[in-house]
């Protein structure tokens, strides 16, 4: 493939040319049906950002990042994303807490603050859980930690304002143009939105003493892979994490041996995990290092 990366082109101009349309005609959608398209364009968007944040679809970074960092779900900063993301990349110990800014792994819990939180994620540990409050937990306690990390950091304030800017700019046209409430874009469009993202990563990590066996993959997914632009295909991102999304199949298909002969999780699509984890955990909360007293 060439300096710009077509397919990837194609994604793009479907998002938002299906984003403009869904909240212009936002009416003459049945509420059932909005829910479905809003969540998947957002989900979908935030699949891009990702592929943008890896290099793509062109070698610029600076036209992947405008292409990219319209907030279609207005509570995610694209440079705040990107910075933790690619720490997430570069962790040491993928899942360990500490060392992996993305790991939904705690320490045990010393004191109430910290049960409480214990409390909140046991809640979340099921996947039915975590579809459903997961959305507001999550983007609530991003902006919490936001709150407190941009006080006395120019750089961090800076691109809160650029976010800002261009969050006023989403909800000028869906409220001011598209004449949909505030309210109804939130949990029609971005709640589905958040939840769809919170499916695809509830398994992509695991905790185990083996770095080979901590992330995971989901062979069969049709449907859910073309909205997570392949990511569901985790293992083969994290070993070539330049590799741009329609090159993932083929890559995983190459390594599929030697991926199942390291012995990290591998599911046959999502409706296997829904099957084994809607009302259960898929792991411990207190990660097994921390648990034991260890380092992983």
């Amino acid at each position: 493939m060439g300096a710009v990366e077509w397919p990837t082109i194609g994604i793009a101009l479907t998002i938002y040319v299906g984003w403009f349309a869904l909240t212009f005609f936002h009416h003459l959608v049945p509420i059932a049906l909005r829910v479905i398209a809003g969540g998947w364009l957002v989900a979908w968007h935030g699949s891009l950002q990702h592929e943008a944040i890896h290099g793509h679809p062109t070698r610029s970074r600076r036209v992947n990042t405008a292409l990219a960092i319209w907030p279609l779900a207005l509570w995610l900063p694209f440079e705040i994303y990107r910075r933790s993301h690619l720490d997430h990349h570069a962790a040491e110990h993928l899942t360990l807490p500490g060392s992996d800014c993305e790991t939904r792994y705690l320490p045990p819990p010393k004191n109430a603050w910290a049960r409480a939180h214990y409390v909140l994620e046991a809640v979340q540990a099921p996947l039915l859980g975590r579809l459903l409050i997961g959305p507001f937990v999550t983007v609530g306690r991003f902006l919490a930690q936001e709150t407190v990390l941009v006080i006395g950091d120019a750089g961090r304030a800076k691109i809160w304002c650029e976010h800002l800017g261009l969050a006023l700019g989403v909800i000028a046209w869906v409220v001011g143009v598209c004449g949909m409430g505030l309210g109804e874009y939130l949990l029609t469009f971005v709640y589905p939105g958040v939840a769809l993202s919170l499916l695809r990563s509830f398994a992509e990590h695991r905790a185990h003493e083996d770095p080979g066996r901590r992330i995971a993959v989901v062979e069969k997914a049709p449907v859910l892979g073309l909205l997570y632009l392949n990511n569901n295909l985790h293992v083969v991102h994290h070993a070539d994490p330049g590799a741009a999304w329609y090159r993932l199949p083929l890559l995983y298909r190459r390594h599929r041996a030697e991926v199942l002969d390291r012995g990290g999780p591998v599911y046959a699509g999502y409706r296997e995990i829904f099957g084994r984890y809607l009302l259960r955990p898929h792991d411990r909360l207190v990660h097994l290092a921390l648990d034991e007293g260890g380092t992983s």
